[in-house]
Protein backbone atom coordinates (compact mmCIF):
# COMPACT_ATOMS: atom_id res chain seq x y z
CA UNK A 1 0.00 0.00 0.00
CA UNK A 2 1.38 3.59 -1.12
CA UNK A 3 2.69 5.33 2.29
CA UNK A 4 1.81 8.44 1.04
CA UNK A 5 -2.23 7.49 0.95
CA UNK A 6 -1.38 6.45 4.58
CA UNK A 7 -0.05 9.94 5.01
CA UNK A 8 -2.58 11.78 3.88
CA UNK A 9 -5.65 9.45 5.47
CA UNK A 10 -3.37 10.32 8.97
CA UNK A 11 -3.40 14.29 8.14
CA UNK A 12 -7.61 14.09 7.11
CA UNK A 13 -8.01 11.88 10.49
CA UNK A 14 -6.34 14.03 12.76
CA UNK A 15 -7.36 17.67 11.53
CA UNK A 16 -10.82 16.30 10.98
CA UNK A 17 -11.28 17.87 6.85
CA UNK A 18 -9.69 17.48 3.87
CA UNK A 19 -8.98 20.80 3.59
CA UNK A 20 -7.13 21.18 6.91
CA UNK A 21 -5.18 18.01 5.66
CA UNK A 22 -4.85 19.52 2.48
CA UNK A 23 -2.65 22.08 4.83
CA UNK A 24 -0.69 20.10 7.17
CA UNK A 25 0.82 18.45 3.79
CA UNK A 26 1.26 21.55 1.91
CA UNK A 27 -1.20 19.82 -0.83
CA UNK A 28 -4.36 20.67 -2.65
CA UNK A 29 -7.51 19.84 -1.10
CA UNK A 30 -8.59 18.00 -4.78
CA UNK A 31 -5.18 15.91 -4.54
CA UNK A 32 -6.43 14.78 -1.11
CA UNK A 33 -9.91 13.93 -1.75
CA UNK A 34 -8.24 11.57 -4.68
CA UNK A 35 -6.03 10.27 -2.44
CA UNK A 36 -8.41 9.40 0.61
CA UNK A 37 -10.76 8.33 -2.48
CA UNK A 38 -8.06 5.60 -3.40
CA UNK A 39 -7.10 4.47 -0.24
CA UNK A 40 -11.18 3.91 0.35
CA UNK A 41 -11.28 2.11 -2.92
CA UNK A 42 -7.80 0.01 -2.04
CA UNK A 43 -9.39 -1.35 1.47
CA UNK A 44 -12.87 -1.56 0.12
CA UNK A 45 -14.69 0.48 2.87
CA UNK A 46 -15.72 4.26 3.32
CA UNK A 47 -13.03 5.94 6.59
CA UNK A 48 -14.86 9.22 6.85
CA UNK A 49 -18.48 10.15 7.09
CA UNK A 50 -18.41 13.29 4.99
CA UNK A 51 -20.64 16.45 6.69
CA UNK A 52 -21.15 20.15 6.21
CA UNK A 53 -18.29 21.33 7.88
CA UNK A 54 -15.59 18.86 7.50
CA UNK A 55 -15.12 14.93 7.92
CA UNK A 56 -15.93 12.46 10.66
CA UNK A 57 -13.78 9.25 11.12
CA UNK A 58 -15.91 5.66 10.92
CA UNK A 59 -14.90 3.35 13.55
CA UNK A 60 -12.76 1.35 10.73
CA UNK A 61 -10.88 4.86 10.26
CA UNK A 62 -9.92 5.05 14.30
CA UNK A 63 -8.95 1.77 13.70
CA UNK A 64 -6.25 2.00 10.91
CA UNK A 65 -5.49 5.09 13.02
CA UNK A 66 -4.32 3.32 15.78
CA UNK A 67 -2.36 0.98 14.05
CA UNK A 68 -0.71 3.49 11.66
CA UNK A 69 -0.20 6.39 13.38
CA UNK A 70 3.00 5.41 14.94
CA UNK A 71 4.92 3.51 12.93
CA UNK A 72 4.29 6.51 10.49
CA UNK A 73 5.13 9.24 13.04
CA UNK A 74 8.63 7.35 13.50
CA UNK A 75 9.16 7.17 10.04
CA UNK A 76 8.81 11.17 9.59
CA UNK A 77 11.38 11.81 12.23
CA UNK A 78 13.30 9.12 10.63
CA UNK A 79 13.20 10.83 7.27
CA UNK A 80 14.11 14.38 8.89
CA UNK A 81 11.11 15.70 9.59
CA UNK A 82 11.66 18.75 12.37
CA UNK A 83 15.35 19.35 10.55
CA UNK A 84 16.62 22.79 10.49
CA UNK A 85 14.30 25.47 8.41
CA UNK A 86 11.81 22.57 7.56
CA UNK A 87 8.04 23.00 9.37
CA UNK A 88 7.45 21.10 12.34
CA UNK A 89 3.87 19.84 12.61
CA UNK A 90 1.66 21.64 15.19
CA UNK A 91 1.69 19.72 19.15
CA UNK A 92 -1.84 18.06 19.71
CA UNK A 93 -2.66 18.87 23.04
CA UNK A 94 -6.24 17.75 24.80
CA UNK A 95 -7.20 18.20 28.41
CA UNK A 96 -10.26 19.66 30.78
CA UNK A 97 -11.47 23.24 29.00
CA UNK A 98 -10.70 24.61 32.73
CA UNK A 99 -7.12 23.24 33.70
CA UNK A 100 -6.37 24.47 29.69
CA UNK A 101 -7.82 27.73 29.78
CA UNK A 102 -6.36 28.58 33.72
CA UNK A 103 -3.06 26.95 33.86
CA UNK A 104 -2.04 25.38 30.98
CA UNK A 105 -2.23 27.94 27.78
CA UNK A 106 -0.62 30.89 29.71
CA UNK A 107 2.55 28.14 30.57
CA UNK A 108 2.34 27.45 27.05
CA UNK A 109 2.46 30.88 25.59
CA UNK A 110 6.32 31.59 25.71
CA UNK A 111 7.02 28.13 23.79
CA UNK A 112 4.65 29.52 21.11
CA UNK A 113 5.76 33.33 21.22
CA UNK A 114 9.85 32.58 21.60
CA UNK A 115 10.34 29.10 20.67
CA UNK A 116 7.85 28.92 17.63
CA UNK A 117 5.96 25.90 18.73
CA UNK A 118 2.38 25.58 17.57
CA UNK A 119 -0.12 23.91 19.49
CA UNK A 120 -4.09 22.52 18.10
CA UNK A 121 -5.79 22.52 21.42
CA UNK A 122 -9.07 20.33 21.81
CA UNK A 123 -11.23 20.49 25.32
CA UNK A 124 -12.99 17.43 26.36
CA UNK A 125 -13.59 14.39 28.96
CA UNK A 126 -10.67 11.93 30.12
CA UNK A 127 -11.88 9.24 28.83
CA UNK A 128 -13.15 10.07 25.41
CA UNK A 129 -10.20 11.87 24.86
CA UNK A 130 -7.38 8.68 26.33
CA UNK A 131 -9.36 6.59 23.18
CA UNK A 132 -8.65 9.51 20.74
CA UNK A 133 -4.96 9.60 22.05
CA UNK A 134 -4.71 5.95 21.40
CA UNK A 135 -5.75 6.42 17.87
CA UNK A 136 -3.13 9.05 17.00
CA UNK A 137 -5.49 12.11 17.33
CA UNK A 138 -3.83 13.52 20.06
CA UNK A 139 -0.02 13.82 21.18
CA UNK A 140 -0.58 14.88 24.60
CA UNK A 141 -3.43 14.80 27.03
CA UNK A 142 -4.06 15.98 30.81
CA UNK A 143 -6.26 12.82 31.98
CA UNK A 144 -7.99 13.02 35.72
CA UNK A 145 -7.44 9.35 36.03
CA UNK A 146 -4.42 7.34 35.31
CA UNK A 147 -5.17 5.68 32.19
CA UNK A 148 -5.17 1.58 32.20
CA UNK A 149 -2.65 -0.56 30.36
CA UNK A 150 0.60 0.05 29.62
CA UNK A 151 0.37 0.93 26.17
CA UNK A 152 0.45 5.21 27.16
CA UNK A 153 2.86 6.96 29.15
CA UNK A 154 1.48 8.31 32.22
CA UNK A 155 3.49 10.91 34.77
CA UNK A 156 1.61 12.96 37.51
CA UNK A 157 1.10 16.60 36.34
CA UNK A 158 -0.86 18.12 39.01
CA UNK A 159 -3.13 17.76 42.31
CA UNK A 160 -6.10 19.76 42.56
CA UNK A 161 -8.26 19.96 45.83
CA UNK A 162 -12.27 20.33 45.91
CA UNK A 163 -13.43 22.79 47.63
CA UNK A 164 -17.28 22.86 49.13
CA UNK A 165 -18.58 26.42 48.59
CA UNK A 166 -21.42 28.86 48.16
CA UNK A 167 -22.00 33.06 47.87
CA UNK A 168 -22.16 34.50 50.63
CA UNK A 169 -25.92 34.88 50.41
CA UNK A 170 -26.40 31.14 50.99
CA UNK A 171 -23.24 31.11 53.42
CA UNK A 172 -25.02 33.22 55.96
CA UNK A 173 -27.90 30.61 56.16
CA UNK A 174 -25.79 27.39 55.65
CA UNK A 175 -22.59 28.31 57.77
CA UNK A 176 -19.08 26.72 58.15
CA UNK A 177 -20.49 25.88 61.30
CA UNK A 178 -23.44 24.36 61.03
CA UNK A 179 -22.18 22.21 58.29
CA UNK A 180 -19.12 21.03 60.67
CA UNK A 181 -21.83 20.01 63.01
CA UNK A 182 -24.79 18.91 60.84
CA UNK A 183 -23.03 17.45 58.08
CA UNK A 184 -24.95 17.18 54.79
CA UNK A 185 -28.23 17.50 55.94
CA UNK A 186 -27.44 21.32 56.17
CA UNK A 187 -27.24 21.50 52.98
CA UNK A 188 -31.19 20.35 52.54
CA UNK A 189 -33.07 22.73 50.38
CA UNK A 190 -30.07 24.62 49.00
CA UNK A 191 -30.14 24.42 45.14
CA UNK A 192 -27.26 22.08 43.79
CA UNK A 193 -25.14 23.32 40.38
CA UNK A 194 -22.42 20.65 38.75
CA UNK A 195 -21.09 19.94 35.24
CA UNK A 196 -22.73 16.59 35.09
CA UNK A 197 -25.93 15.15 35.76
CA UNK A 198 -23.96 11.61 37.76
CA UNK A 199 -22.47 14.54 39.81
CA UNK A 200 -18.91 13.06 39.91
CA UNK A 201 -17.10 16.08 42.09
CA UNK A 202 -20.09 16.65 44.34
CA UNK A 203 -20.10 12.35 44.82
CA UNK A 204 -16.64 12.14 45.53
CA UNK A 205 -16.54 14.91 47.96
CA UNK A 206 -19.51 13.24 49.82
CA UNK A 207 -17.97 10.18 49.85
CA UNK A 208 -14.10 11.11 51.01
CA UNK A 209 -15.82 13.95 53.70
CA UNK A 210 -19.15 12.62 54.54
CA UNK A 211 -18.53 8.78 54.01
CA UNK A 212 -21.69 8.61 52.75
CA UNK A 213 -23.93 8.49 49.08
CA UNK A 214 -24.80 11.88 47.51
CA UNK A 215 -28.88 11.37 46.94
CA UNK A 216 -29.37 14.83 45.61
CA UNK A 217 -30.61 15.90 42.23
CA UNK A 218 -28.75 18.83 40.21
CA UNK A 219 -30.65 22.03 39.69
CA UNK A 220 -28.50 23.63 37.55
CA UNK A 221 -25.56 21.49 35.02
CA UNK A 222 -23.46 23.49 33.08
CA UNK A 223 -20.38 20.74 31.19
CA UNK A 224 -17.96 23.34 32.15
CA UNK A 225 -16.42 24.08 35.29
CA UNK A 226 -16.15 27.96 35.15
CA UNK A 227 -20.21 28.29 33.73
CA UNK A 228 -20.83 26.23 37.39
CA UNK A 229 -18.32 29.10 39.32
CA UNK A 230 -19.88 31.57 37.34
CA UNK A 231 -23.82 30.38 38.80
CA UNK A 232 -22.55 29.96 42.25
CA UNK A 233 -20.79 33.19 42.57
CA UNK A 234 -24.30 34.60 41.23
CA UNK A 235 -26.41 32.88 43.90
CA UNK A 236 -27.56 29.76 42.41
CA UNK A 237 -26.48 27.34 44.71
CA UNK A 238 -23.45 25.37 46.15
CA UNK A 239 -21.68 23.37 44.56
CA UNK A 240 -18.00 21.24 44.84
CA UNK A 241 -15.51 22.93 42.90
CA UNK A 242 -11.20 22.84 42.60
CA UNK A 243 -9.97 24.91 44.51
CA UNK A 244 -7.49 26.11 41.97
CA UNK A 245 -10.30 27.42 39.92
CA UNK A 246 -12.34 29.53 42.81
CA UNK A 247 -9.05 30.74 44.85
CA UNK A 248 -9.72 34.23 43.46
CA UNK A 249 -13.36 34.15 44.48
CA UNK A 250 -12.58 32.44 47.85
CA UNK A 251 -10.01 35.40 48.49
CA UNK A 252 -12.30 38.23 47.49
CA UNK A 253 -15.19 37.20 49.55
CA UNK A 254 -17.50 36.22 46.27
CA UNK A 255 -17.43 33.04 47.14
CA UNK A 256 -17.61 30.83 51.04
CA UNK A 257 -15.69 27.92 51.46
CA UNK A 258 -19.08 26.01 53.57
CA UNK A 259 -16.31 23.19 55.30
CA UNK A 260 -13.05 23.43 55.80
CA UNK A 261 -12.08 19.06 56.45
CA UNK A 262 -8.62 18.44 58.05
CA UNK A 263 -8.47 15.84 54.72
CA UNK A 264 -9.99 17.32 51.51
CA UNK A 265 -10.49 14.94 48.58
CA UNK A 266 -7.28 15.20 46.24
CA UNK A 267 -7.23 14.36 42.94
CA UNK A 268 -4.48 14.09 40.37
CA UNK A 269 -3.92 15.23 37.13
CA UNK A 270 -2.00 12.74 34.33
CA UNK A 271 0.00 14.03 31.61
CA UNK A 272 -0.15 11.23 28.69
CA UNK A 273 1.86 10.70 26.05
CA UNK A 274 0.57 8.43 23.30
CA UNK A 275 3.51 6.06 21.23
CA UNK A 276 6.01 7.82 19.21
CA UNK A 277 4.72 11.01 19.91
CA UNK A 278 8.58 11.50 21.53
CA UNK A 279 9.94 11.89 18.00
CA UNK A 280 8.37 15.16 17.82
CA UNK A 281 10.73 17.52 19.01
CA UNK A 282 8.13 20.29 20.02
CA UNK A 283 6.21 17.78 21.86
CA UNK A 284 9.03 17.22 24.39
CA UNK A 285 9.12 20.80 24.65
CA UNK A 286 5.91 21.03 25.86
CA UNK A 287 5.73 17.76 27.93
CA UNK A 288 8.62 19.29 29.75
CA UNK A 289 7.06 22.90 30.69
CA UNK A 290 4.14 21.29 31.35
CA UNK A 291 5.81 19.44 34.17
CA UNK A 292 7.92 21.60 35.69
CA UNK A 293 4.58 24.15 35.55
CA UNK A 294 2.55 21.58 37.56
CA UNK A 295 5.04 21.61 40.13
CA UNK A 296 3.55 24.78 41.47
CA UNK A 297 -0.23 24.16 40.35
Amino acid sequence: MDLNLLRTFLAVYRSGSFTAGAALLSLSQPTVTTQIRALERQLGRELFERLPRGVAPVPFADELALRVAGPLDELASFAGGGARGEAVEPVRLAGPAELLCLRVLPALAPLVAERGVQLRVTAGLTDPLLEELRAGRHDLVIATSRPRGRALSAVPLADEEFVLVAAPVWAERVTPERVALEGPGSLLGVPLVVYAEDLPIARRYWRHVFGRRLGLRAAVTMPDLRGVLAAVVAGAGWSVLPRYLCAPELGSGALVALYEPEDPPINTAFLVQRPGAAAHPHVELVRDVLLRAGRSW
